[in-house]
């Protein structure tokens, strides 16, 4: 009893649940330089690991942050200087004599916009706690403070709540911080309220956007969430946008998102369908991943990668729910849904990865999967392939059910039942699969998940009273499989299909094409073959490390424009019930009556 007695007087000198404490002091933003001080809680350990992430949430890649970490140290409660040594390349142990707080301090290099982790200029910083704030697995679930020291007329903005002054934010532990980012500098703030939830628009940066637009769409955006599931996991949400001069992309967060888009790429129409539509995929990201996720993703390791076979429903189902919102809330028409539809499905049949690798086991690689030309012969990508496999998995469940149930049936499902910090697995999904529809769908799973997918477009766009055909005017011409870029006088290559023409005549990515037969090479492939004749032998001379060289390819026979999609004119009655039950909104050539 005494023994248990002093263990509990001993304990009860720790507080329970001590914030730990963040500040982060811009010191030269012209030079990207910031100072972080952390100050962990008090600890009996004999010593503590101190880790900064090695990847961010949202991009599958070790990143190796630590890059940007200078001039460590150590202090203890009297601010004496404790012993530390790094263990590896993101982790640093500190030395504790006795129990102490222990706080340290670090020069943080933030100049990587691009990688969405960490930015700091003149004129702004982006806050992502994975590329800032180092953290220490004994307190990773304790409270957290935030403490932005900037320049006076900066604002600063994050999910997190604001705690006693306008730069600092409370969370209610690391895990959240990290899924919390943060904008500060000198931004433009725009606030609204739909549905009782509030919303905020920060845009750092000048560009051609029209903000009116913007918040008129976002509006109409995140009312559509009920639309898939039935709950909404936030009350406040921030659409975070840099309007740059390089960095593009995007990232989704807890109850947040940043978008990064060139400054001039907002006001064409393709343009910002291109945002709007990254808005609508991070704003789905809300639910599909932030809310559920699978079981190789629970819990986040952030030092080391994350393994799971279904990012292509995390990524690519998201890349093809954000259609069906859009359309839906008429923030796109029919039209424009077609048409990025057409351009997905024209570049996977352009991919020849689709034939080696499947949905699975592009998941399971992303962290090491590469792009290029290697990439684009041998692998396929989460987002695109995971969205088509999406889209025929929505339809053959419409089908099968004549327009009952849905692919966002089971994503709702998936909501109700999986919600962190729960998880779910294949055999989870085909549960639902099998409980909506009174088939099993275990022989699809393996023919079109586990292995490579074979999309027959025309036949299952038929069943939604689409067609996928050749456009009026489009001939049969000279077809070359490989890829170039005018470079001066020559046509680099950049990519050559496995197994075409180029392939079979022993050109590679690289390679420089200077003529065919002695026709010097056009600024462009398709001007180049303009010259020859479908079926046709040429002579190809090339240059490969600054040799001079040639081959013989046989140019094949491929149409002048590439397939579209359109609406059928005169759509049976099933196909315009599966249409409705598909994108939510009435097929184009319906009968007025119904329209």
């Amino acid at each position: 009893m005494k023994r248990i007695c002093s263990l509990l007087i001993a304990l009860s000198a720790f507080p329970a649940f001590a914030d730990v404490e963040y500040t982060l002091t811009i010191t030269e933003p012209e030079h990207h330089l910031g100072e972080v001080e952390i100050t962990f809680p008090k600890s009996a350990q004999a010593h503590m690991d101190i880790k900064l992430a090695d990847w961010r949430t949202g991009r599958y890649e070790i990143l190796n942050l630590a890059n940007g970490i200078r001039a460590f140290d150590a202090t203890d409660a009297k601010g004496q200087e404790l012993e530390w040594h790094k263990v590896d390349k993101s982790t640093w142990r500190v030395h504790l004599q006795s129990p102490t707080e222990v706080t340290v301090n670090y020069q943080v290099y933030a100049n990587e916009l691009g990688l969405r982790a960490r930015h700091i200029d003149d004129s702004h910083a982006f806050v992502d706690a994975s590329g800032f704030f180092m953290f220490s697995e004994s307190f990773r679930n304790e409270p957290v403070l935030v403490q932005m020291k900037v320049p006076e007329q900066w604002r600063s903005v994050s999910g997190m709540e604001f705690a006693g002054n306008k730069h600092r934010f409370s969370a209610a532990n690391f895990d959240v911080l990290v899924d919390s980012p943060i904008e500060s500098g000198i931004n433009q703030l725009h606030t609204f309220s739909v549905d009782d939830r509030d919303y905020e628009l920060v845009i750092w940066g000048e560009g051609n956007y029209d903000v009116d637009l913007m918040l008129s769409d976002l509006k109409k955006l995140v009312q559509t969430g009920s639309l898939i599931w039935r709950d909404y996991p936030y009350e406040r949400y921030v659409f975070m946008v840099h309007a740059t001069s390089g960095a593009r992309g995007a990232t989704e967060h807890l109850n947040s998102t940043i978008i990064q888009r060139h400054r001039d790429a907002f006001a064409k129409r393709d343009d910002y369908i291109g945002f709007i539509s990254t808005a609508a995929h991070e704003f789905i990201h809300t639910w599909n991943v932030k809310n559920y996720r699978p079981a190789g993703l629970v819990p986040y390791d952030y030092v080391n990668p994350n393994y799971t076979d279904l990012l292509w429903l995390s990524e690519g189902s998201t890349s093809y729910l954000e259609d069906f919102l859009l359309l839906s809330a008429g923030i796109i028409t029919n039209e424009e849904y077609y048409k990025g539809l057409t351009k997905r499905l024209n570049r996977h049949l352009k991919t020849p990865g689709r034939e080696i690798q499947s949905v699975a086991h592009t998941s399971f690689d992303k962290w090491i999967n590469q792009g290029g030309d290697h990439g684009k012969n041998f692998s396929t990508n989460i987002y695109s392939e995971g969205a088509l496999v999406s889209m025929m998995l929505d339809i053959k469940l419409l089908d099968d059910s004549d327009g009952k149930v849905s692919y966002r049936d089971v994503h709702r499902l998936l909501a109700q039942r999986h919600s962190l910090p729960a998880s779910f697995k294949s055999e989870d999904v085909l549960k639902i699969l099998k409980e909506i529809s009174g088939q099993d769908y275990t022989h699809w799973w393996a023919q079109n998940i586990d292995k490579p997918f074979t999309l027959d477009a025309d036949t299952l766009l038929k069943k939604v009273g689409l067609s996928y055909d050749y456009p009026s005017g489009s001939q049969v011409v000279a077809g070359f499989d490989g890829q170039a870029t005018a470079t001066g006088e020559v046509l680099e290559l950049n990519h050559v299909a496995r197994n075409g023409n180029a392939w079979r005549g022993g050109l590679t990515s690289g390679d420089k094409l200077v003529a065919f037969n002695r026709h010097h090479v056009r600024d462009s492939i398709d001007k180049t073959l303009a010259l020859f004749k479908p079926g046709q032998q040429v002579t190809v001379d090339f240059i490969r490390r600054d040799k001079l060289m040639s081959t013989e390819i046989t140019l094949g026979e491929v149409q002048s424009k590439p397939k579209q999609i359109n609406a059928v004119l005169r759509p049976t009655e099933r196909q315009q019930r599966l249409y409705r039950a598909w994108m939510g909104v009435t097929h184009p050539n319906a009968p007025q009556s119904q329209q």
